[in-house]
């Protein structure tokens, strides 16, 4: 089976559970092994709405 590659960093990983509300469910487990599905799928968009912006900062366009 091919190796699976990391997409998110640790960093924004933690980022987005802090933002969203459940970090401390991460610093309590120790890990994101028992983050619901809805947390995960949380996690992604906001992952996503971080780029957008960043890409929107980075090259002048209005974000929204």
């Amino acid at each position: 089976m091919a190796k699976r590659r990391r997409i998110m960093s640790d960093a924004l990983k933690m980022e987005c559970a802090k933002e969203l509300g459940f970090f401390d469910q991460i610093q309590r487990d120790g890990d994101f092994g028992n983050v619901s599905s809805r947390h995960c799928g949380s996690m992604v968009r906001k992952a996503i709405e971080i780029a957008e912006r960043s890409v929107a900062a980075n090259t002048g366009l209005p974000q929204g």
